[in-house]
């Protein structure tokens, strides 16, 4: 992996003040790319690059350039199986002066332009410059594995890996934008194109973006999932096509010059990613037994150590285990540093440790990430909608007047810990009564809706229609073609959920250590391939992740198999109860607390009150609050310049969308 900036004059000459911040803008993603660093500055644009060296260790250095020099690339990413695409344009007279993947970018794109994209086959966020027409030319991976954002800003579209790049550049705007605040409440994260900062966008997976000559700024999406629900053939046929495939994706993410291992996991996920490299290395690719590596933090409920010894026991790995005991004020400062933004998700706290146990070992890690978005692994989301969906079609077929009826209920039913689970009826009531994209929206949350808007002081309007960022995240709900709602759930869990919480925090988290992660479970022809497969093949009788655990059956074992679902969390309930709760109390209800402009500080007093004497379980609320403090404290002190106000507005910058 990589870090990569700069910046490109709308019209004429680049401000000689944002030329001059070049170094210090490449400099603060140093963490990406502790291997090397490179500058190209012309009269229009500057281009910047820090390197995490794996391929071409020797050749591959950065801003690279074609053959006269017209064209240059800063390049974050792995293009699996370039030397194919090498040969190919070997073939139509393309001369290449090193084995790296990035100059195999900057000649496709020679070569066919923006239609260079559907030819890479990998994860990458790249800038190319092309001097002869002036353009600057952005692009993201179809599932958004590597980050991108941009900013336009004192005359110059700005880019960069992260946003504490563009945020040494002296034209940046702190100003942040909180209108949306009560959508990070609600879901942990911010929705692309948003971020936290009123001026700065993200990039949005499978998308491309070009500045023209004269200013002009398009855009457009170069991938998506097109087909559904359409591949009738047996389960067995299926089974081997994927079970073939997944062999051919993980054998393609092995080349690497520098140590490369996995992460393992005590479930089904990792543990058939491993599979996979344990037979490839039988094979002599790579040399040796697989390097594996889990953390645990001594609590059961958050701890996934056993399984991952049966399983690297049973494949004959070379495993690393630890057992961290993490002080969490000091990894909640690096976490939250490394974000640049608002992150509530506190699986970041294993990624963040696990991901440093694996650096002791290894530069490369495989893992499993995207089992559960793409073969339906959240059953304890997915399994309800699909009830839902048929409840309130055989209740309300022609939509009814039963809604009102049903969410009446729904808020009032006990939400009592202690009900027997078949009483646990509230959440199922309050979804009948929704739209299916409402139910989706719902269940998405970590925070309901009306506790968020709770937490924020104002009224507690349980509808999640509400929320300023409902249809942002509804939108591809919507937008998918197939008739099953579980298949759209997972295509929108693979448009928000993925993309802009789970594949965020694995890249942050990784590069804090300087560790590249690669995810065969997303490579885009794994993922083609499951939607295309009917839910009932897919999941039969609604069963979780069924085709993985079918080809798994023979590869891993059968303990594992048998253990339910478990996050990779960390015990932020019991720290905010215990260790972290005086800490907490000081941070976040003092008289200096930056929360207190936004947040109705009362409220989180009870909760806090609440959650401390054990009377309820208000972790995620706590957390995502504290996370917020932090960001705020941590910002007026820098790096980051401090907000000058809370805006409304989040204006984007002109473009023109291009079909």
């Amino acid at each position: 992996m990589c870090g990569i900036c700069g910046a490109v004059a709308l019209d004429g000459p680049l401000d000689p003040a944002i030329r001059a911040a070049l170094p210090e803008m490449t400099r603060a993603l140093a963490h990406r790319g502790p291997d090397a660093e490179g500058f190209h500055r012309d009269e229009r644009a500057v281009l910047g690059h820090r390197r995490l060296s794996i391929i071409d260790r020797a050749g591959g250095a950065q801003p690279l350039a074609n053959e006269d020099g017209s064209i240059r690339i800063v390049f974050n990413g792995e293009i699996y199986g370039h030397e194919g695409l090498r040969r190919e344009l070997e073939g139509r007279g393309h001369r290449f002066r090193t084995r790296s993947d990035t100059e195999a970018i900057v000649h496709a794109y020679e070569e066919w332009g923006e239609g260079a994209l559907d030819r890479l086959e990998g994860m990458f966020a790249f800038a190319i410059h092309d001097r002869r027409t002036g353009e600057l030319f952005l692009a993201r991976d179809r599932l958004g594995k590597k980050p991108l954002f941009y900013a336009v800003l004192g005359g110059a579209l700005h880019f960069a890996s992260e946003i504490r790049a563009i945020a040494r550049s002296p034209a940046f705007d702190g100003t942040l934008d909180l209108a949306a605040l009560e959508g990070y409440l609600s879901l942990g994260y911010f929705i692309a194109p948003a971020t936290a900062y009123r001026r700065v966008r993200k990039l949005e997976p499978g998308c491309w973006l070009r500045l023209r000559a004269g200013g002009r700024i398009e855009r457009g999406r170069w991938w998506d999932v097109r087909r559904f629900d359409d591949d009738r053939r047996e389960a067995a046929a299926i089974r081997e096509e994927l079970e073939a495939s997944l062999a051919a994706r993980v054998r393609e993410r092995l080349e690497s010059e520098v140590p490369l291992g996995a992460f393992l996991s005590g479930g089904v996920d990792s543990g058939l990613v491993v599979s996979f490299m344990a037979e490839a290395a039988r094979d002599g690719v790579p040399n040796g037994p697989v390097v594996t590596t889990t953390v645990g933090f001594g609590d059961r409920a958050h701890d996934e150590l056993d399984a991952a010894r049966l399983v690297a026991r049973r494949l004959g790995t070379r495993h690393h285990e630890e057992l961290v005991a993490p002080a969490p004020g000091e990894t909640l400062d690096r976490i939250v540093d490394a974000f640049d933004e608002p992150f509530a998700d506190s699986s970041a706290i294993p990624t963040y440790h696990v991901s440093a146990a694996a650096r002791r070992h290894v530069t490369v890690a495989l893992s499993g990430d995207g089992g559960d978005e793409v073969f339906g692994g959240y059953d304890f989301r997915y399994v309800p909608h699909a009830i839902e969906a048929r409840a309130r079609a055989t209740l309300a077929p022609g939509g009814g007047g039963l809604g009102a009826a049903f969410r009446w209920l729904g808020r009032r039913w006990p939400r009592w810990r202690r009900l027997p689970r078949p009483l646990r009826l509230a959440t199922l009531l309050r979804n009948l009564g929704l739209e299916p994209e409402a139910a989706y929206y719902a269940d998405l949350c970590f925070l309901e809706p009306a506790a968020a808007r709770a937490l924020l002081g104002r009224d507690p309007d349980p509808d999640p229609r509400r929320s300023p960022v409902y249809e942002a995240v509804v939108a591809p709900y919507r937008r998918c073609p197939s008739s099953s709602p579980v298949q759209r759930a997972q295509y929108a869990d693979l448009k928000v959920y993925l993309a802009d919480d789970v594949l965020v925090k694995v890249d942050r988290m990784s590069m804090q250590h300087g560790l590249e992660v690669r995810s065969p479970l997303l490579d885009r022809r794994i993922v083609e391939l499951a939607f295309r497969v009917p839910t009932a093949t897919r999941m039969p009788r609604l069963r979780a992740k069924h085709l993985l655990r079918r080809i798994a059956r023979g590869r891993l074992p059968g303990a594992v198999l048998r253990l339910p679902k478990r996050g990779f969390t960390a015990p932020v309930g019991a720290w905010l109860r215990g260790p972290y709760a005086g800490r907490f109390e000081d941070e976040v209800l003092g008289p200096d607390a930056g929360v207190a402009a936004v947040l109705d500080r009362a409220r989180v007093r009870r909760l806090f009150d609440e959650h401390r004497a054990g009377a309820a379980d208000h972790a995620y609320a706590l957390f995502a609050v504290l996370v917020l403090e932090r960001f705020l404290g941590r910002r007026r002190a820098g790096p980051l310049p401090a907000a000058s106000s809370f805006s409304a507005a989040s204006p984007v910058p002109s473009e023109v969308a291009v079909p």
